[in-house]
C-alpha cells in the first residue's frame, strides 16, 4: 500500500463526507486506504461514517487528537501516512502531487501544501514557524501580512514563485501532513503530551531533529474550512487558552520551564496592552457590528490573561487519556 490517509472525526461526519468524497474523485495515480477514527462523537456521525466507504474505527471515549491519530496509523498498512483534517477538500490532485513529490524528495521526512480557506483565500498558518516568545508575541495577522517574507513567520515559501522541489520550513499546520511511516514510527509518532494544539509543531520539530527536513508542495492545494471540530467550543474560549497552553508546553520542553514562564509573562503583558486599547473602544462611539468586535475581543483577551496568571485551572486537565477503549467497526 502506498499511501494511509487517517482523519479524525469528532461530531464532523458532514465534512469527513465532503473530505472522503473530494478524496475519491481527485486521487487516482496511488495506491491508498482511508481510515476514519471517530473520537467518541455525541452526535450521529457514526450512522453517516458507516455508510461510507472507508475503514471505521469507533473510540468509546475521547482520546484527543495526537492518540486518535496514531491508533489509526498502527492500524494501517501504508510506507507513507497522510494525516487529513475532516473540514477539508482536495483542489484536483493533491494527494498524488504530494505524494510524488515527497517520494523524489529523499532529504525530506514530511510535506505540507498549500491551504485555502473556503472563499479561496490563502490560509496563511498552512506554515509554521518553531514558537519563540518573540513570534508568539508578535503574532498579529495585520503585521505579518505587511512584511510576509521575515524569516520570524516562517511563511516565506507562500509568497515565492511555486518551484518543483518542496521549499524547506520550521513545521506544518496539523490539518494537512505527510510524513514517511519509517520516520514517524522513528520519532515516536505524535505525542500524547498534548490532548488538543502544539502535536503538529511537535511531530515536525521531532522530524526535523532526526536529520530530516520538513518541506512544503506549492503544487497541490487543500481547502480548509477550518474549526469544523473544535469552533463549537469557541464561545468558551476553549481554543484561544489551550492553543497557548499547548505552545507554553512545547517551549518549557524544548527550551527550559524559565523560557516557559517568559512565555506565558509575555501573554500577560500582551493582554494587558490589548486590553487597555480595547477599552478605548468601549467608550468611542461606533457601529454596532464593531462594538460586538471589541466585546468579543476583550472577552478572549481576558480569558488569556486568567490563563497567564494560571486562574483557567480546567486547562491543567487537558492531557493523555490513558485508557485505550475502542471498537472497530
Amino acid at each position: 500500500m502506498d499511501l494511509s490517509i487517517i482523519i479524525v472525526n469528532w461530531n464532523s461526519a458532514d465534512y469527513t463526507r465532503e473530505c472522503v468524497a473530494s478524496i475519491r474523485a481527485n486521487t487516482h495515480t496511488i495506491e491508498y486506504e482511508i481510515i476514519v477514527v471517530d473520537n467518541a462523537s455525541t452526535d450521529d456521525s457514526l450512522k453517516i461514517l458507516e455508510t461510507l466507504d472507508i475503514r471505521l474505527i469507533a473510540n468509546r471515549e475521547n482520546l484527543g487528537f495526537a492518540h486518535a491519530n496514531n491508533l489509526g496509523a498502527v492500524q494501517s498498512t501504508g510506507r507513507v501516512l497522510l494525516f487529513l483534517n475532516p473540514d477539508t477538500e482536495l483542489v484536483g490532485a493533491a494527494i498524488d502531487h504530494m505524494y510524488a513529490t515527497l517520494m523524489a524528495s529523499p532529504a525530506f521526512g514530511a510535506l505540507g501544501c498549500k491551504l485555502l480557506n473556503t472563499d479561496k483565500t490563502l490560509q496563511t498558518s498552512c506554515i509554521q514557524p518553531i514558537p519563540t516568545i518573540l513570534n508568539q508575541l508578535l503574532d498579529v495577522e495585520e503585521i505579518k501580512m505587511a512584511f510576509p517574507h521575515l524569516r520570524i513567520w516562517g511563511m516565506r515559501p507562500l509568497f515565492e514563485k511555486p518551484a518543483a522541489a518542496p521549499s524547506e520550513v520550521e513545521a506544518l499546520c496539523g490539518a494537512n501532513i505527510m510524513i514517511l511511516r519509517e520516520v514517524f514510527d522513528r520519532i515516536g509518532q505524535f505525542t500524547t503530551e498534548y490532548f488538543m494544539y502544539g502535536e503538529d509543531i511537535d511531530l515536525c520539530y521531532q522530524t526535523r531533529h532526526s536529520g530530516l527536513l520538513v518541506g512544503y508542495d506549492s503544487g497541490a492545494e487543500i481547502v480548509h474550512h477550518g474549526g469544523g471540530s473544535s469552533k463549537k467550543k469557541s464561545d468558551t474560549g476553549f481554543g484561544d487558552i489551550a492553543t497557548r497552553e499547548a505552545v507554553c508546553k512545547f517551549l518549557r520542553k524544548t527550551r527550559g520551564p524559565l523560557y516557559a514562564q517568559g512565555y506565558r509573562s509575555a501573554m500577560a503583558a500582551a493582554a494587558i496592552l490589548r486590553l487597555i486599547v480595547l477599552a478605548v473602544g468601549f467608550v468611542t462611539p461606533l457601529p454596532k457590528r464593531e462594538r460586538d468586535y471589541i466585546r468579543f475581543a476583550a472577552r478572549k483577551w481576558r480569558r488569556i490573561l486568567n490563563w497567564s496568571f494560571g486562574f483557567e485551572k480546567w486547562v491543567k486537565r487537558l492531557g493523555p487519556v490513558r485508557q485505550h477503549r475502542t471498537g472497530e467497526i
